[in-house]
């Protein structure tokens, strides 16, 4: 199924590579693949993840792959309605933020947000492409009660300190750089560097930058938050398997995870960008997605979260607050 769904996927961007290109850098002869000075296939520049394809396939598009371009064409105008920050209710509440009277506070408008405004250009109803069905797998049994035991205690102590807040509240982690790299609400953008026996993957969210080796295998005697990941390549595919990982990083199952991700350039201004994800002490299989990766204009923004993190400091003195006022403290 990966494999029939990457076909389809580089079928369709040669034909859209076939339309008039933007001026970029590109090896003289179109037929040819870029190249590095070292000769190495060329996969660096800056690139774009956003979409509002969904993670998992919606039970509404049960057994469809991809929609034809009227129903996604529904589909996008209606996701564009439904997640448009400025539509919300405040005093209400919408789209999992409760109301006032409950205490919800909406989050921002919607002129922060880059989650972008369409599908991906194979109109797929989800980035996991395996499973068929486009769904994560089941979890295992002790992992669905080791995620319940988190989950109450994180809503018994998350406001008892810094230490109960998540690496993304506390500026250490973004969540969509990963590893893996997913889509989601904004800094959906990643510069990937090239030199000679190394590539580095800088992600504008949070700013977290893999510093990543060609050729070596070895362990390092320490994990880290984003793991250890090492690379070589098969063909014109870079291939990095990270594995050690510390905990933290986004898309991570547990610190068991064992990643593949696959970047292949199709044209000069698209990566196919795939990975599978293994974890046996989460999942009952591994799963694949597939997403693009798109040239935009740089620069990356700086994600200047740690100067003052005011959201931090106001979570945990607020709690303090309504411990002194003898308030409850709500989820």
């Amino acid at each position: 199924m990966f494999t029939k769904s990457l076909v389809a996927f580089s079928a369709l961007v040669v034909g859209l590579a076939l339309a008039p290109p933007t001026v970029v850098a590109q090896s003289p002869d179109r037929a040819m693949p870029m190249r590095t000075p070292d000769g190495q296939p060329h996969v660096s520049g800056i690139f774009t993840f956003r979409t509002i394809t969904p993670f998992q396939r919606p039970e509404q598009f049960a057994g469809q792959d991809s929609l034809s371009q009227e129903d996604a064409a529904r589909f996008e105008a209606a996701e564009r309605i439904r997640q448009n920050r400025d539509l919300f209710d405040p005093e209400k509440g919408s789209g999992g933020y409760k109301g006032r009277a409950e205490g919800g506070v909406l989050s921002y408008n919607e002129f922060w947000y880059e989650r972008g405004i369409e599908l991906t250009a194979d109109k797929r109803t989800s980035l996991i492409v395996d499973p068929p069905d486009g769904r994560l797998p089941p979890r295992t049994e002790d992992a669905a009660m080791a995620a319940r035991e988190r989950g109450a205690d994180r809503r018994e102590h998350m406001y008892d300190s810094y230490e109960n807040r998540s690496s993304g509240d506390r500026c250490i982690m973004g969540f969509n750089a990963g590893p893996p790299m997913r889509s989601s609400a904004y800094n959906n953008n990643v510069m990937i560097f090239q030199a000679p026996g190394y590539v580095a993957i800088l992600n504008e969210m949070v700013h977290n930058a893999r510093i990543i080796p060609i050729g070596e295998k070895s362990d390092l005697p320490f994990q880290q938050r984003s793991g250890n990941s090492r690379g070589h390549w098969e063909g014109e595919t870079l291939i990095i398997e990270t594995t050690q990982f510390g905990g933290g990083s986004s898309g991570l199952s547990s610190t068991n995870m064992h990643l593949i991700e696959r970047f292949t350039r199709l044209n000069p201004d698209t990566l196919a960008y795939e990975y599978t994800v293994t974890d046996p002490t989460v999942y009952t299989a591994p799963y694949s997605v597939m997403m693009p990766l798109r040239r935009t204009d740089g620069p990356l923004f700086e994600y200047a979260c740690h100067e003052g993190n005011y959201g931090l400091f106001g979570i945990l003195a607020g709690a303090r607050q309504l411990e002194l006022d003898g308030r409850e403290l709500r989820p």
